[in-house]
């Protein structure tokens, strides 16, 4: 591609142990923000079984003041260092290599390596970074003992932050301060971290069952620190529940996490020294949303999990990143769960999947949750590797059971710890501790796509028989054509006419247990005897795998299904089914049937509000294009549109009623009972706000809101309906907020998701005004990412206008920060499902974006949207 340094793909199966280790790695920084030295003493040893190997160390934008070896100074002849790497030809034995060298953090707008937020210095190694601040051979399976002394102007930097455990501080001349850290156990370079600057914290202390006593801190810039209490009470809970649920206790004396307002990610695990975005850290009643809340807990107990999960045992290499991830999400998602609403939380997760990651399975991106080949690992930080990733390592728990589920992850955390493994040393834990089979388990990590289940159900009243008859078929994805059977856990539920539960196990070819039926073919029969009416099956039941079903349902089947149904996940998915199958084919049964379940569910006051207000939610845009071959994208616009009305109109009434009783109910309380009811309340809102164009309602709500999830539930009422006081309450809100860059992201988004196709120009202006940050990953996510992700009405635009800005921010954006770049194109996964217009129009964007000079990762996304 023209432009593009298009590098070899990297392959998993050229993987090859590390010729050089490096046990021990000191390093002392001399900090500045427009210029940080960096001195480094190396610990180097060869692999016997690799004799003659040469050493290559890994460096990047890296001025080179000073290279020795065991004491010698070496001349510019005794190295190469050109592309990233520094090649010392004739080195065969162990040695200490010494370097020295410069780089400028001011500069860094990619976010790698050491950077600057604000007044701040940190860093980002993951995946590649560390390269940036000094030479190492940056790969996840070379772990190291880290001893690193910090010096800077005291003034400036007066918290100096590191790995591990302190291990003494005191005075330079000049104003300066040094504080040293030593972390006792090994890591890759990825897990690396500093921070420096000016913080202030909030602190408790912690003892773990083992005895241990820990000092947790949570930092952040001046001013900011009470906004952590919340964050430093999430870290505990996490840090008792991972020894409660898996056996883990923390294993240093001081556990530190920085908030930074300029990071491109969500958070980083860096051992004993977690560095956060802002976002998930700051927050209170004033400044974060109640959903705002769930996330910051949930994050903090991600990051905090990685302690075993990714850090006392790593990675061998970045194909087995979903070892890490996908297990991690696995274990927060559970720590939610535990926390909170079970079944709330997997309605969630499985929305966020099937808006995410089923799209990213079935088109130009797909790829397995463990690849097979990678140009740029950026790009590989996915919903397939997470999300899908974090749904197979739930099914192992399905198929063993907890209890087993837990020896396995003991012996697995027990025979690798301080080691790097793979998945396959994860499954030959799984596998030893169960004495299952899992080979036929392991195509997950390795094939692409989702699954489809065709069920097809047939009674025959003469033989009181009834059948299903069970089919899988996992379609061709761009990176690999031939699909194989895979092991799929497959819960279901059979109920009578009198909605009783049937208990009689089927007879089956496949494995069976009450409840849950192993598929391992391409077809399998359930055949239950003795039955005098038709049954009605519920089938995958709690989406036991992350698959697509196919079952030929009536209209009133998936009614009574919502309404009897034991499992929360059913209920809600066969009104997703209704609302679909009402947009798509604008079935007028469908439609009604959704009308008169979603007003029994309003109804009911024995409900979790949480869970009926997430039923009241219909299908999003990316799950409805992703039901599709073509989508007719504005037929889809208008026929949501016209639901969303129809359903307000049918129970104006309720709603309001709805909308008065939960209004009345603890408006400032902060706990789990009144954040429900706060959720349903601003569900009610957002319905009554399409019959309310005055916006009375909102506007009060607005007025007289005690929190921020109220206070922007009525904003965004206002502004996405085009209410008169739309513009006063943008205002007030920003009057409130000040300079506040996440209170700001606040309204800014809300902004950008006006569904109108005329929103595009106040996203024009913005761009063009003092709002617009483009080194700020948040406000970038907060302006483009929210427009061009959640506004289809607007970023579809028949005009082609919401494709035009896209393609002319990419560029600009890029030359600052790649990966936010590569994930804004991200968003066009699915444009050949989109009508043949729009195909055009966003083909012919992209293959002009192809002339540009781009990054790595985006000109690795740019190829797989246009091959």
């Amino acid at each position: 591609m023209e432009g593009h340094n298009a590098s070899a793909p990297v392959q998993r199966l050229d993987y090859r142990p590390p010729a050089w280790r490096i046990p021990r790695v000191g390093l002392v920084f001399e900090l500045d923000a427009e210029r940080s030295v960096v001195e480094a003493e190396l610990a180097l040893q060869p692999d016997p079984a690799q004799p003659g190997a040469p050493l290559v160390l890994h460096g990047e934008g890296l001025e080179l003041l000073e290279l020795s070896i065991d004491g010698r100074v070496l001349g510019a002849q005794d190295y190469r260092h050109e592309d990233g790497r520094l090649t010392l030809p004739g080195v065969q034995r162990a040695c200490v290599l010494r370097s020295r060298v410069a780089i400028a953090p001011s500069a860094n707008t990619a976010l790698e390596g050491l950077y600057t937020s604000g007044a701040l210095l940190l860093t980002q190694c993951e995946a590649e970074g560390f390269r940036r601040m000094t030479f190492l051979i940056d790969r996840p399976d070379v772990l190291s003992v880290y001893a690193v002394e910090l010096r800077a102007e005291r003034s400036r930097y007066p918290v100096l932050l590191a790995n591990g455990n302190p291990a003494g501080s005191g005075e330079l001349e000049d104003g300066r301060h040094y504080a040293r850290w030593q972390d006792p156990h090994p890591k890759p370079s990825y897990l690396f971290a500093i921070a420096a600057g000016r913080m202030e914290r909030v602190s408790a202390p912690f003892t773990t069952d083992e005895g241990r006593h820990v000092e947790v801190n949570v930092w952040a810039e001046p001013g900011f620190a009470p906004r952590c209490e919340y964050a430093l009470g999430a870290t505990l809970r996490a840090m008792r529940w991972d020894e409660q649920r898996f056996g883990r206790c923390y294993d240093l004396d001081v556990f530190n996490i920085v908030a930074a307002q300029d990071f491109t990610m969500g958070a980083m695990e860096n051992k004993g020294l977690n560095i956060f975005n802002a976002r998930y850290i700051l927050a209170d009643i004033d400044s974060a949303t109640d959903a705002d809340f769930e996330a910051v807990e949930a994050v903090i107990g991600h990051e905090y999990f990685h302690n075993w999960s990714g850090n006392r045992v790593t990675v061998r290499d970045w194909f087995q990143l979903s070892l890490k991830e996908g297990f991690t999400v696995f274990r927060d998602q559970e720590f939610t769960a535990d926390l909170r609403s079970r079944a709330v939380k997997r309605i969630e997760d499985v929305r966020l999947l099937r808006m995410r990651q089923f799209p990213e399975d079935a088109g130009a991106l797909a790829h397995p949750v463990r690849p097979d080949s990678y140009r740029e690992i950026n790009n590989f930080y996915t919903a397939t590797v997470y999300e899908k990733g974090a749904e197979v390592v739930r099914m192992l728990h399905t198929l063993l059971g907890e209890e087993t589920f837990r020896r396995g992850c003991d012996l697995y955390f027990e025979r690798w710890d301080g080691q790097a493994a793979s998945v396959d040393a994860f499954l030959d834990c799984m596998r030893e501790a169960s004495g299952r089979d899992l080979v036929q388990f392991e195509r997950w990590y390795a094939q692409s796509g989702t699954p489809e289940l065709r069920i097809e159900a047939r009674f025959d009243a003469q033989s009181r028989r009834y059948t299903l008859e069970i089919e899988q078929h996992t379609a061709p994805t761009p990176d690999q054509a031939d699909k194989q059977p895979l092991h799929i856990p497959l819960a279901f539920a059979l109920y009578a006419a009198d909605d009783a539960p049937i208990e009689t196990l089927p007879e089956s070819d496949a494995a069976l247990r009450p409840g849950l039926i192993e598929l391992t073919g391409a077809r399998h029969r359930l055949v239950w005897e003795g039955l005098d009416t038709p049954p009605l099956a519920a089938v995958l039941q709690g989406l036991s795998a992350p698959v697509r079903l196919r079952f030929d349902y009536a209209p009133r089947d998936l009614a009574r299904l919502a309404r009897i149904e034991r499992d929360p996940l059913c209920r809600w998915d066969a009104l997703q089914s209704l609302a679909a199958t009402a947009l798509l084919d604008d079935s007028e049964a469908h439609a009604t049937a959704l009308s008169e379940a979603l007003g029994s569910l309003l109804r009911d006051r024995a409900l979790d509000p949480s869970f009926v207000a997430l039923c009241w939610q219909l299908p999003e845009f990316e799950v409805l294009v992703d039901a599709r071959p073509q989508v007719d994208v504005d037929a889809l616009l208008a026929a949501r549109q016209r639901l969303q009305l129809r359903l307000a109109q049918n129970h104006a009434e309720a709603l309001a009623a709805r909308y008065a009783e939960l209004a009345a109910q603890a408006p400032e309380a902060l706990d789990a009972t009144a954040a429900a009811a706060r959720r349903l309340k601003n569900t009610c809102l957002k319905a009554l706000a399409l019959l309310e164009p005055e916006g009375e309602r909102a506007w009060a709500q607005f007025e007289h809101a005690a929190t921020l999830t109220d206070r922007l539930a009525a904003l965004t009422a206002l502004v996405h309906g085009g209410a008169p006081q739309a513009e006063a309450a943008i205002s007030a809100f920003q009057a409130r907020v000040g300079e506040d860059l996440l209170l700001n992201d606040k309204w800014i988004a809300t902004v950008a998701t006006r569904p109108q196709p005329e929103t595009l120009d106040a996203v024009l202006a913005l761009l063009a005004g003092p709002h617009w940050l483009p080194r700020n990953p948040n406000r970038v996510r907060a302006l483009l990412g929210s427009f061009i992700r959640a506004n289809p009405a607007a970023f579809h635009r028949g005009d082609g206008g919401g494709y035009r800005l896209l393609f002319a921010q990419v560029p600009l954006l890029d030359a600052l920060n790649p990966q936010v770049a590569s994930r804004l194109l991200g968003a066009l996964e699915a444009w050949r499902r989109l009508d043949a217009g729009r195909q055009a129009r966003i083909e012919a964007g992209l293959r002009e974006l192809a002339g540009h000079a781009l990054s790595a990762d985006s000109g690795e996304m740019l190829e797989r949207l246009l091959a």
